[in-house]
Parts: C-alpha cells; sequence; structure tokens
C-alpha cells in the first residue's frame, strides 16, 4: 500500500466526506464575481506586444461571399473548408495581428499542447506537415495555423488587428453588414462566427490590485521585454525579481517551472491544487506515428476521439493519459453518457475515479522533498472536477529552495494586494512582479457576453432573443429569425477535449451548409419546428450531472462552486456519435435549415 493509499480516508463515505470539507475551504460567496475583465485599466491587455500598433488603411465598404469573425483554428478551419467547396471571397477578421487565435495570444514561457499533436495539429494529411514532439510547443502551433492560412490563401482578403463591433442583417439585400472597430462596413452574403472559448482573458477582483506598484501582466499577453528571454526560458530580466504567480492551473503548472529556473524568487499563490500527470514528451519521427500513407493523422484522430468519447476502439493509437484515464471523462463532458443502471455505474465509476486520484497524490508525495508542501499540492476532489494537467517538471520545481508555495484556501484566495505585495492571512509577501495565469472566460465568446450584438431580421439581437426564451438552434450552429448565420462553438452541440477536431468537424459542417444554399439558391435559417426538435433531442437524454458538479471543489466547470445546471445544453451521445449524426444529416436530407430567399442576395458569378 502507498504513503497516499494508507493516508486516505478508510472507505467511498469518508473519502467523499474529505472532499467536501476541502471543497468548502474554497468555495467564495461572490463566485465567478470574483473574476473581472483585463481592463484598460492595466494597460497591458489592450496593446498587441507582437504587432505592435496597425498600419493605417481605409475602411471597407465592398462585398465578400463569407465573413469569418475570428483567426485562430475555427475560424482558420472554417475558411480552409469553405475555399474546398469553391468559395472565392473569404474574409477573416481578427483582432489579433496574425493567424493563430488563442495560440497567437499565449506565448508565455513552456508553453505546450497537453493533446498529442499528431491529433491536435489540424490539416496535417493536407498540408503535409508531420509534427516534431508528441506534445508541440505553443510556436510549433502556431506556425502550424499560419501554414494552413496559406496553404488555402487565406490571406488575401484577411483584416487584422481588427475587431467586429456589430452584425446586423439586412433584409433587402439579404446580406450581413459586418462593423469594425476600424470603420469598416462591408457586407457579406454568409457570416461564420469562431471567436472561440478562449478568447476573454481574466483576472482575479483582489482588492488592492490597481495599487501595486510593480510590475504586473497576464500570461496571456507576456511581457518578454520586462522578464527578457523566449517561451524557451533564459529570463535573464527576473535574475533580481521576486516574482508572483496567481493560478495553478493548466498555464501555470507551464509558466512555474520556467519562472523557477531565472527568477531569484518564486510566490505561488494557490487556491485549489491542479491533478498533474506524467506528460513524457519526446520527439517524434513520422515512422512513430505511422506517417506513411494517406489519411493517417485523419484515422488517428479518429481513433482518439472515439476512445475519449466512450466508445471502444480495436487498437488505442496515441495510448497517452488522456485515453488511459478516458473512462473518466463521463462527467467532464456534458455531452457524454453512459448506459446501464445508474446505482451501478456510479458505484464502479466513483471506485475509479478514487483509484486513479490516489495515484495522483501518490505522485505528489513521491516528488516533493518537503512534507508540508506535498500536502499542500495533493488535489483531494473527483478527476473531472478541475481539467486535468500534464508535467513531469512541476512538482519537482518545488524542491528548489527559491520557489515558496503560498496556499490560500483557508483565506478563500489572495486577500488583498498593496503598493509592495501580496496579502495572505497574516503574511505580505513583498514583491517586484505579479503575474497573473488566471485564465479565460471559458465558453464565453462576444456574442454570448454581448461584446459583439448581432441582429436578425427585424432587428432582434440574439443575446435578447435567447435571454427571454433561452438558446433556439439546430445542431448548435443556426438559429431561426438570423439567416445564413452560422455559430462554431460548443452550444447545444457536442464537445471533445480535443477541440480541434471538434472545430474542424464544425468547419466542414458549415461549409457544406454553405455550399447547399448556393445550389439551392435559399436561405441557412432553421424553421423553428426544427430548432423544436433539436432542443428535444438534447433534452431527452441529457446526463443528470448536476449534482456531480454541486459536490466539487470550486472552478469554471461547475460555476466556481455554484454547480452546472442540467438541460438541452449539450448533445448527451458524445461527440463521435454527434459527427455521425451531422454526416448522416448532410447525406439524406438536410432537412428544415434551406428557405427561400428574397431573390436580392448577391451571389458569386457563375453560381
Amino acid at each position: 500500500m502507498t504513503t497516499s493509499q494508507a493516508s486516505a480516508p478508510d472507505g467511498p463515505a469518508a473519502l467523499r466526506e474529505r472532499y467536501r470539507l476541502e471543497r468548502e475551504r474554497r468555495v467564495r460567496p461572490d463566485g465567478a464575481r470574483q473574476y473581472r475583465d483585463t481592463d484598460a485599466e492595466f494597460g497591458y491587455y489592450a496593446a498587441d506586444p507582437y504587432a505592435g500598433e496597425p498600419a493605417g488603411r481605409e475602411p471597407l465598404h465592398d462585398i465578400v461571399d463569407v465573413a469569418v469573425v475570428g483567426g485562430g483554428f475555427g475560424g482558420i478551419l472554417a475558411g480552409a473548408r469553405l475555399r474546398q467547396q469553391g468559395v472565392e471571397r473569404v474574409r477573416i477578421v481578427e483582432k489579433g495581428g496574425d493567424f493563430g487565435g488563442t495560440w497567437y495570444w499565449n506565448r508565455y514561457p513552456g508553453i505546450h499542447c497537453d493533446i498529442e499533436s499528431h491529433v491536435y495539429l489540424p490539416m496535417l494529411d493536407e498540408t503535409g506537415y508531420v509534427p516534431e514532439w508528441k506534445y508541440s510547443p505553443g510556436e510549433e502551433i502556431r506556425r502550424h495555423a499560419m501554414r494552413v492560412a496559406r496553404k488555402f490563401t487565406l490571406y488575401t482578403d484577411a483584416l487584422f488587428s481588427t475587431a467586429v463591433t456589430s452584425l446586423a442583417w439586412d433584409e433587402a439585400s439579404g446580406t450581413w453588414t459586418v462593423s469594425t472597430d476600424r470603420g469598416d462596413a462591408f457586407r457579406a452574403t454568409y457570416v461564420v462566427t469562431a471567436t472561440g472559448t478562449l478568447s476573454e482573458p481574466k483576472l482575479p477582483g483582489i482588492p488592492g490590485i490597481e495599487d501595486f506598484r510593480g510590475h504586473t501582466f497576464h500570461t496571456s499577453r507576456w511581457d518578454y521585454a520586462y522578464t527578457g528571454g523566449t517561451p524557451d526560458g533564459g529570463m535573464t530580466g527576473l535574475a533580481r525579481k521576486r516574482v508572483g504567480v496567481v493560478g495553478t492551473g493548466a498555464t501555470g503548472v507551464q509558466v512555474i517551472p520556467m519562472l523557477a529556473e531565472d527568477a531569484r524568487h518564486v510566490h505561488v499563490f494557490q487556491r485549489t491544487p491542479s491533478t498533474v500527470d506524467v506528460r513524457a514528451n519526446r520527439p517524434t519521427t513520422a515512422r512513430d506515428v505511422g506517417a506513411d500513407h494517406d489519411g493517417w493523422a485523419r484515422e488517428r484522430r479518429e481513433n482518439y476521439l472515439r476512445i475519449v468519447s466512450g466508445e471502444t476502439a480495436e487498437r488505442d493509437l496515441v495510448a497517452d493519459r488522456w485515453t488511459m484515464s478516458a473512462h473518466l471523462l463521463e462527467k467532464l463532458l456534458p455531452s457524454f453518457r453512459r448506459q446501464g443502471d445508474r446505482k451501478v455505474f456510479e458505484a464502479a465509476y466513483e471506485a475509479a475515479d478514487a483509484a486513479k486520484m490516489n495515484e495522483l497524490r501518490t505522485r505528489v508525495e513521491q516528488t516533493v522533498t518537503d512534507p508540508d508542501t506535498a500536502e499542500k499540492l495533493k488535489p483531494w476532489y473527483r478527476y473531472a472536477c478541475k481539467r486535468p494537467t500534464f508535467s513531469d517538471r512541476y512538482y519537482p520545481a518545488f524542491n528548489r529552495a527559491n520557489v515558496t508555495l503560498v496556499d490560500t484556501a483557508d483565506t478563500h484566495g489572495i486577500e488583498r494586494v498593496t503598493e509592495h505585495g501580496v496579502v495572505v492571512g497574516d503574511t505580505t509577501y513583498e514583491l517586484d512582479c505579479l503575474i497573473f495565469a488566471t485564465g479565460f472566460s471559458v465558453g464565453t465568446s462576444g456574442i454570448h457576453s454581448g461584446k459583439l450584438p448581432v441582429h436578425g431580421r427585424g432587428g432582434a439581437q440574439l443575446l435578447h432573443t435567447w435571454a427571454r426564451q433561452g438558446p433556439r438552434t439546430l445542431h448548435g450552429f443556426t438559429s431561426n429569425g438570423f439567416p445564413n448565420l452560422i455559430q462554431m462553438g460548443t452550444l447545444q452541440n457536442a464537445s471533445s477535449v480535443n477541440f480541434t477536431h471538434i472545430l474542424d468537424e464544425q468547419a466542414v459542417h458549415a461549409a457544406a451548409l454553405v455550399a447547399a444554399a448556393e445550389a439551392e439558391g435559399a436561405l441557412i435559417e432553421p424553421s423553428r419546428a426544427a430548432e423544436d426538435a433539436w432542443l428535444a433531442v438534447l433534452a431527452e437524454d441529457a446526463p443528470d450531472h448536476e449534482w456531480f458538479h454541486a459536490e466539487c471543489t470550486p472552478g469554471y466547470y461547475n460555476r466556481e462552486g455554484r454547480g452546472r445546471p442540467n438541460g438541452p445544453i449539450a448533445y448527451p451521445h458524445g461527440a463521435y456519435a454527434f459527427h455521425e449524426l451531422l454526416r448522416r444529416w448532410r447525406e439524406e436530407s438536410m432537412a428544415g435549415i434551406l428557405r427561400a430567399g428574397n431573390g436580392n442576395s448577391p451571389r458569386r458569378p457563375g453560381r
């Protein structure tokens, strides 16, 4: 029996009680209100540190076939799949200075993907590229985004350093007017929104945060002018600096070991420890991943999706910690549901969960030499309560003399910030630099937050319409009253831990809708009956996960401890089944989606 198993509570009931007590130490009455947007008062967020001031240009008032909002992988894949359907004028509008989305903005030290690169990087078959590492560094991913964009000539009409400020449907012309912060007001026959689920950075609303006189920035705007170095390290600017890091999620787990090597001292402010499993990153060759035939990458990612969606597969081609722990992802994804007797399943699930968490707590004990620090780093909650992380360098960083773990659970987080440091309990930690690894408002796009108003038929605003009646879509993409508007994202469809695969399937679907509308001279707009039927599908087998998340430690999965309600949020049978459903629907009927247009929509020449 391992040390961790010996010290763990004896039996499921005792373990549940330990989890409950640890949860109560961390729940805050302000819930998600403890965070706020990265406002301009912090300065560093508004600027683009990579592109600088955008070059001047005249506002555009022309017409394009498709406007794509967002230049991350979602927008790039939408553009590529539209190109494959023969669409000529595709204009991608991106607030960053180039393609890449979250991989454009996030260039912090140590950044890597935690999904295997050979399934995460899309269009490997189409571009002929084989990633160099099992888990790609951020720069390799960013360059691949640019590679795909060049392959499909998406730079031609792209607008960078430009943010879309509104979308408005014009009934008379049958087009959308796309307005931007640079005075553009161009028209598009179709609009695809691909604004991402990691596009709104957030900061903790700590009292006194504006008073800090040291240097501060969010990890999504890493200030190499201050730290020196590159994503590979070498931050000589921190050699004499006392650095504080707020946040120990996926970003913090990667950043903290890098800072530990270069800073004079690092204080890690932790509310809840992450689970940190083995990464085992290594260089790879084409032979390693079977990249010796056409379609190898598609086969690999389909195999991966099948396994992490709870389906069976003859072989596990990836064989990483995600696929090894796939049976525990059932509560992590709302679009994933097990069949069979609930009591029997839940008992087996809880036993498997306890075994995995004991394994992860044992890993802490075996790596971190100081017993008190090790105890604070142990995760006491169910596996699917927080996104798993992976690192072979994180725990060893706490064995260094220049790294101090400051556990803030008993004070429910940092109490306040002063001019010179951070206050936790009776101690003030004096700092020269304070870095926020506090992530993003996950799942919140500009449309859902209200920052990007969308006005459909009759001037109805999408967000206001949904506020009255709840979100209504067909397959999560289209809504009645908003013709030729296709939304990519996670609402009312299905997701996976490998989100780029999800985005590519959505891009294929979006391009197919546009092609069908062009062929029929029709509008893309679902009927109310089609929406009703889809909502009924989502509701009929919606998984009962509300109780699970209500018992979890607070985090973005459960709205900071307030729980995640059941309901028609996502397709309940997993992403693999959802993709099959979409393929059949496209091949058999495309029922309930096309309606006659007014004949005024500008179409591509030769349609």
